[in-house]
Parts: C-alpha cells; structure tokens; sequence
C-alpha cells in the first residue's frame, strides 16, 4: 500500500491529517490539501443512497455509465492523467494546525477518522479513483487535490452542491430547485409541490422528464415553469397571497379534471394517463399556468367558476383537436407557439372568447 498513503490516517490516535493551505471564503474557513486514492476509498462517502429521499440527500445518484470512462482514462494513462479537484464537507469537530501560530495560512488539517466526510462535487472522479485503488492497489499512493469545507447540516450542504453546479455541467433543473436554499421561488416550489395534494408524491424531484413505467406525474421544473406563467412575478419576493392563489388555483385546477380526480383516487396509474392524455405532459401543464394568469387577472372573482370548463375539454392524446398544437402524427411536441394555440383551445372551454395574443395585446394598450 506504500507508507506514504498510511501518514494520512493514524489509527492509534483516530485521525486523519492532511497538509493544507487555509483560506477565507464569503467568510468562512476551507483549506485545500492533497489526499491519497487509499484515503478516499477508505474514508470518503457517498450521500446517494436510493433509500434516501431527494430532499433528504446532499448530491445527485450517481451515474454509473460515467465512472468506467473515468477509470479507464485514469488506468491507462498512469504517468499522464488530469483530475480536478474534489470538494467535500467534513461531518465532526476538525482542527487546523501549524508551528507558525494560530494566523497561519499553511499548516494541518486534523480530521477525527469516524467524522463522516461527505462529497459535494467530484463524486464521478471519487467512484472512478475507488474503482481504480480495487482494480489497481499499488496506486494507492497517488493524490489529488480536495477542497475541504466544514458541515454546516444537510441545507448547507445542499446549496453547496447547488452552487457549485451553477456554473459547471448542470444539474437538471429539477435537482437544481430542490437544492437551492437561496432562491426564494425554489423554495416556493418545492413547498407547492407538497402542499397541493395532486403534486403530494406524484412529483419527479430529480428528473426533468419521467419514464414511461414512472409512477410519477408531474416533473419540479414543470410546475415551477407552470406556476411563473401563472403568477407573472415582478419581484424575486412572492407576496404570501400569491402563494396562496398558487396553491388554490392548481387544486381547481385538479378538481375540474377528471382523470386528474382518478389519478388521486388512485384508480389509473400515471403511465396510462401519459400514453393516451395530453393533459399528462408538461407543455399543457405551462398551457394551464398561462390561462390561470388570465382567469385569475381577469375574472379575480369567477375564476373558480370558469375553470368548470375544464371538465368538457376533449383531452385524449389522439382528437384532431390537438393535432398540429401539441400532436403531430402521434407525437407529442413542445413548442411555444403550440402551447399558446393550446391555451386558446382551453380558454374557449372555459368560456373565454378572446385569446391569449389579444388579452396580451389588451394589457399594452392600458
């Protein structure tokens, strides 16, 4: 295994050290240091258990199809490979060290060997180099550099991992949501998703688009993308009314359509409702929030009343009414200028007789 690797972890005082440089950021406290692929298979850990709810998780499941790129360019590039670096959260009390005094910028980072030290960003680069210290153990002694912060608790750790892809490869826009403690409408809609009793369970938190076997109905991203429509917010603040307006508008929503009534009695499966209603798709969803801003804009005290149209709107996938809107040929699309035709259809349902192009064209002349 090398000696080098063992001056990591020194079992008979139960620690782990690490040589560092300390910094300052947004004024907290994070050394950067180098660590052996021994110490990262032995000590580093994953928050991705599948038992483990999304909003209970700090980190993204892993993509298994990526690591086996990553081990094969690590094994067969030995003297020539390129990691980025790893940042990670230290659970537990950890100390900094150094001869020069409690300022110094270069010292030891001392880490108990039981504090759990969880992956923010890097967790593909940390599977590959597990794979690779099995596969190749007298590679144990090679290093890579890790960002180390101190753990603040599980929302912290969710909006590192939520930053730290802002600018990186994304995330989806689901995970980025659900993660990000900071935006105030995030928050907003992750509490929506729980508060209106047809998105309660049936929401897809991760992904931005669901599987045909799903039981999941709707996606995040897709009732946050709904619910700007419908809310048409100026501010980064959402004035407690409008939340509630949110939370109104899509229970009617729910209560006036009825394979939607079916789905929370659970008397049809999410699957069927996908393979033969448009209604189970994201772009009618958006359809849905931009003639909610209408309705509630327009008619703030008929609005409930006017949603009764829903109940006769034609919503199976194949009626030629759809076709060339949201179908064609059999296939769902997605387009701006479909969902907007798609809203006029809904709109005349609701017994609404102008569109959405001339209640636009309506408000730019006041």
């Amino acid at each position: 295994m090398g000696k080098y690797a063992f001056q990591e972890v020194d079992k008979e005082s139960g620690t782990i050290t690490f040589e560092v440089v300390r910094g300052m950021q947004a004024g907290k406290e994070f050394y950067i240091g180098m660590c052996s692929f021994a110490t990262i298979y032995h000590h580093f850990k994953f928050n991705d258990d599948p038992q483990i709810p999304p909003q209970m998780r700090a980190q993204r499941k892993l993509r298994e199809s990526r690591i086996p790129q990553i081990v094969n360019y690590i094994i067969n590039n030995p003297k020539d490979y390129i990691l980025s670096s790893i940042t990670v959260s230290v659970g537990g009390k950890i100390s900094f060290s150094s001869p020069a005094g409690e300022n110094a910028r270069i010292g030891k980072l001392i880490i108990p060997i039981d504090a759990p030290i969880l992956i923010n960003d890097g967790q593909h680069r940390s599977a590959a180099i597990k794979s690779v210290y099995q596969q190749r153990p007298e590679m144990g002694n090679e290093k890579i550099s890790v960002v180390f912060f101190e753990d603040k608790g599980l929302h912290k750790s969710q909006q590192m991992f939520s930053d730290l892809n802002q600018h990186a490869v994304k995330p989806t826009r689901s995970l980025g949501i659900l993660y990000n403690h900071r935006d105030t409408f995030a928050r907003f809609i992750v509490t929506l998703a729980n508060d209106v009793e047809v998105f309660r369970g049936r929401t897809e938190m991760e992904k931005t688009s669901i599987s045909n076997r799903s039981t999941k109905f709707f996606t995040l991203n897709g009732i946050a993308d709904a619910t700007r429509y419908l809310l048409k917010l100026n501010t980064k603040t959402i004035p407690s009314d409008k939340q509630q307006l949110a939370v109104d508008y899509w229970t009617e929503v729910a209560r006036n359509i009825p394979e939607w009534n079916l789905l929370s009695e659970k008397k049809v499966s999410p699957a069927e409702l996908r393979q033969n209603f448009v209604h189970a798709h994201t772009n009618v969803l958006n359809a849905l929030g931009m003639i909610g801003h209408i309705l509630t804009t327009a008619y703030p005290d008929a609005w409930k009343q006017k949603l009764r149209g829903l109940q006769k709107v034609r919503w199976e996938r194949d009626d030629e009414i759809w076709e060339g809107k949201l179908v064609i040929d059999g296939r769902m699309l997605k387009t701006n200028l479909g969902i907007k035709k798609a809203s006029d259809v809904i709109l005349v349902s609701c017994g609404v007789n102008k569109t959405l192009d001339e209640f636009e064209g309506q408000k730019s002349r006041k």
